[in-house]
């Protein structure tokens, strides 16, 4: 169905990660036509068909509520991470029966570029995500952008809710057979995953009566440890302020920012959590590493930056962004 003088000329902004993706309809005057959410779709979990499976569901919904095409869709999705990723994604959506005409008009993209225009606007800036997993990126005012495969372990990298759940856990074992120091953790991790002991978790991680991806759930299990003094629960903290700073710091160095005055933007699970010890370490650790930069916490869903992208790719003027960050979140309106 094509727009017509009845049916409102709009863009459709998508954020995806691995446990959640919004959609909003948004047009440019800044007004949010129509919503709706569904799981995640991230395609290094699902897998490609099942990932836009998701997108195709929720960008159909939104069609039935409008009663008309969209003019363009933004789609940020996590797990878009590699070229051969994005070429991939991007051409099954192209064969989609709601991808815009205009090649030009589909944007599929990492999550981390909402993320980033969800906390600032400025031309060279940096931004980390930090939640089940953890990437960075930084862009520069030239076209210039430093990315991250974001593969886990083999790429890498350490964090995310996931890895300190799993680390957790390693600790935990280790403190129960004697191998390693005392930890309340081995206490907390069951607890967190709703099993009676340690020993219940690594059974039922290792016959498959629990997901791997279930380890995220522990992750607040180790802030909490470490605010009561844990030593063991500390150092993990630690250890992830450090990663967060060291992609920070790797982006901007890459870019010759890092003695510029540039935003870092920060946001995430983990990080929306505001575990006092982390972001205390983080703020440390960063005005050590790149002096002149700014921590920006996004407490906005990421689905805010995507669509103030979508908006302006409408033509959305500076005002019309400002009352569509207003709209969706007023913590973000100052990101405009």
């Amino acid at each position: 169905m094509g727009v017509t003088p009845d049916h409102p000329r709009y863009a459709i902004a998508i954020d995806g990660g691995g446990g959640k993706t919004d959609a909003l309809a948004v047009d440019a005057s800044g007004a949010v036509l129509a919503r709706a959410r569904a799981g995640g779709s991230s395609p290094q979990i699902l897998g490609l068909d099942r990932a836009l499976g998701v997108v195709d569901g929720l960008v159909g919904a939104l069609i039935a509520q409008l009663g008309a095409a969209p003019v363009r869709v933004h789609c940020y999705l996590s797990g878009v991470d590699l070229p051969e990723e994005y070429a991939a994604f991007r051409a099954a959506a192209a064969a989609a029966s709601w991808a815009p005409a205009d090649p030009e008009a589909l944007v599929i993209e990492n999550d981390l570029f909402a993320l980033l225009r969800a906390g600032t606007d400025e031309p060279d800036a940096a931004a980390v995500v930090c939640g089940t997993g953890i990437n960075a990126i930084g862009v520069r005012r030239d076209g210039r952008v430093v990315r991250f495969p974001a593969l886990g372990a083999i790429s890498g990298d350490w964090g995310g809710g996931w890895q300190l759940g799993e680390q957790a856990l390693w600790h935990a074992a280790r403190a129960v057979d004697g191998r390693g120091p005392e930890t309340v953790l081995t206490g907390a991790v069951p607890v967190a995953l709703g099993l009676g002991s340690v020993d219940d978790v690594i059974r039922a991680l290792h016959f498959g009566r629990l997901p791997m991806a279930a380890l995220s759930a522990v992750a607040p299990a180790v802030f909490a440890a470490a605010s009561e003094g844990d030593a063991v629960a500390a150092g993990l903290v630690d250890r992830q302020a450090e990663e967060i700073v060291a992609l920070a710091a790797a982006a901007l160095r890459r870019l010759d920012l890092l003695g510029a005055r540039v935003p870092v933007v920060l946001g995430g699970g983990v990080v929306a959590g505001g575990d006092e010890r982390l972001m205390r370490g983080v703020r440390q650790r960063l005005a050590e590493h790149a002096p002149h930069a700014r921590p920006v916490v996004v407490d906005a869903p990421p689905v805010v930056g995507a669509a103030l992208l979508a908006a302006a790719a409408l033509g959305a003027a500076p005002d019309a962004l400002g009352r569509l960050a207003s709209a969706l979140s007023p913590a973000s309106a100052a990101a405009v």
